[in-house]
């Protein structure tokens, strides 16, 4: 009787166990390489970061292994992963063996990553950027830019159940694992599952993974969160490589999540997406994004973080996959992609995140650019204006309509926000000789999403006022408009308008209404953290 073949995840334990001892960690290769190796491996530069792991001891030696690609003696190899007989890592497509046997070269890529609960495994193909290698057709991601960019935006909160849409390596599930009672993982590509498998072995976390396109394999189910870095990659409806590529036309990766994830959503709960679209000339890119949200039970918020121009964005995508620019077949693969956008009145590829939560009632959607530099906890900051939003709705209801919820509402100022007076030093004409140049005055949360508003005068003064948290915003701007000699009637209005978008960005919150600040504003205030 012969014995079954062994699988990544069959050997996962004994590779923890050698890992742990010899601190193949995040932390461990900051100690054993140094800070100009750990920033060396941050920009793939392969060079320096081989020059400080061959002194690295094991732990040098497993970078070199399952990140460089380098062929390793084979006894040096046995020697740091005693739990791992040589053949069956080879039978199990950890490694192949090179010079008649008497070395090995790892054929995945094996590296340990910190996205917030401590040092994880996580399996994929080889890094195309650090190893000279050939992109196969079913090539499994392992964590690029996209997979830390989707990680920094998800919510921070503790959810039930975690779906993730297109797991890949399964990354996304095991940095949900964290907080998370269940996760679910699908793919339509059974190498990501058997690698997702793997890495959720090696971290000692179950999770259920299934096989299928999209939702399919969830028909019917719901989940607290959903997560999804879909093949969001805008070109013609080809299917080179299923991590970027979808089979579907220019943006239908991306409307396929975002209009597929709101009925697998629990009640409240919340889906977050990296996403790219189509940008023309003669269309906005909010309507064309908004056009894919359900028109009942889900409040969106769109944020576009950059738009490339066609030829930008086919040379980036052309030049990932391995293709040397100068080849003649780049250049012809070139023109084709860029064909099927001149065809299609293409003047840009739009790209961001989504932000999704399932609400009762008509559909409310919001999309804005986000392309100034933010802070942490962008996933967090979502969830806040999710409920500001349900608070703006409730209380509108409560109130007979938006305007007068706003008048009757006492605010107060976010900790974060810090107010000056931007003022011109541009040169003035003859006649304006002596006189001081332009101003505004500006308003920005110093963290989270940083937003930052150009108000006029009288708002600014509203705002001042609103910091003692006593007087609802009417009384507010009666007040400004007295001090101002203005008449509060005619004034009324647009700084309510001002104010309402304020509130959305979290620059001022109703008093005594928990959940609502965004999240760490309270570290920004004077002696720390306040409720």
């Amino acid at each position: 009787m012969t014995s079954p073949t062994p699988t990544l995840a069959d050997l996962a334990p004994a590779l923890a166990d050698a890992f742990r001892r010899h601190d193949y960690t995040v932390a461990g290769l900051e100690r054993g390489l140094g800070p100009e190796a750990v920033a060396a491996l941050g920009r793939s530069d392969a060079a320096t970061v081989r020059r400080h792991a061959r002194s690295a001891g094991a732990a040098g030696l497993l970078l070199r292994l399952f990140v460089l690609g380098d062929p390793l003696p084979t006894s040096a190899v046995a020697d740091a992963l005693p739990g791992v007989e040589p053949r069956a890592g080879v039978a199990a497509g950890l490694w192949e063996l090179v010079d008649d046997g008497a070395a090995l070269r790892a054929v995945v890529d094996l590296r340990p990553v910190d996205t917030g609960h401590g040092t994880r495994w996580v399996f994929a193909d080889p890094d195309g950027s650090m190893v000279r290698t050939v992109t196969r057709p079913d090539h499994v991601l392992g964590v690029g830019q996209a997979t830390l960019s989707l990680l920094r935006v998800t919510p921070t909160s503790p959810a039930g159940s975690v779906l993730d849409v297109g797991t890949g390596c399964g990354i996304q599930m095991v940095h949900a694992l964290g907080t998370a009672e269940s996760a679910t993982g699908t793919d339509i590509t059974p190498r990501c599952l058997d690698l997702a498998a793997a890495t959720l072995a090696i971290n000692d976390l179950r999770a259920e993974l299934l096989r299928g396109s999209w939702f399919e394999p969830v028909a019917g189910r719901r989940f607290d969160r959903i997560v999804a870095n879909p093949p969001f990659v805008v070109g013609p409806p080809e299917t080179g490589h299923p991590y970027r590529e979808s089979g579907l036309a220019l943006d239908g990766a991306s409307r396929t999540v975002v209009a597929g994830a709101p009925e697998h959503l629990g009640d409240g709960g919340t889906a977050v997406m990296l996403a790219s679209w189509v940008e023309r000339e003669d269309t906005d890119w909010r309507s064309r994004v908004a056009s894919w949200v359900p028109s009942e039970g889900v409040d969106a918020w769109i944020l576009r973080r950059d738009v490339s121009e066609p030829g930008l964005y086919v040379w980036t995508w052309l030049t990932d996959e391995g293709m040397d620019p100068r080849d003649e077949s780049t250049w012809r693969a070139a023109d084709r992609w860029l064909d099927h956008f001149e065809a299609e009145d293409v003047a840009g590829v739009g790209f961001g995140y989504v932000y999704l939560r399932r609400v009762e009632g008509p559909s409310s959607v919001l999309c804005e650019d986000l392309t100034h530099p933010f802070g942490d906890g962008l996933g967090d900051e979502a969830e806040a204006y999710f409920a500001r939003t349900a608070w703006l709705r409730e209380a509108a209801g409560r109130h007979g309509g938006q305007d007068r919820a706003l008048d009757a509402t006492v605010f107060t100022v976010s900790p974060d926000v810090h107010q000056h007076v931007s003022e011109s030093l541009a040169p003035t004409g003859p006649e304006e000789a002596g006189a001081p140049g332009a101003s505004t005055v500006v308003v920005e949360r110093v963290t989270g999403a940083r937003w930052r508003h150009e108000i006029d005068p009288l708002t600014a003064a509203v705002l001042r006022g609103a910091r003692t948290g006593a007087l609802p915003l009417e009384d507010l701007v009666v007040l400004a408009a007295a001090g101002a000699g203005e008449d509060p009637d005619e004034l009324a209005a647009p700084v309510r308008r001002v104010v309402a978008d304020l509130f959305m960005h979290g620059f001022v919150v109703p008093v005594g209404v928990p959940g609502l600040l965004p999240p760490g504003a309270g570290a920004a205030a004077p002696g720390g953290p306040r409720g």
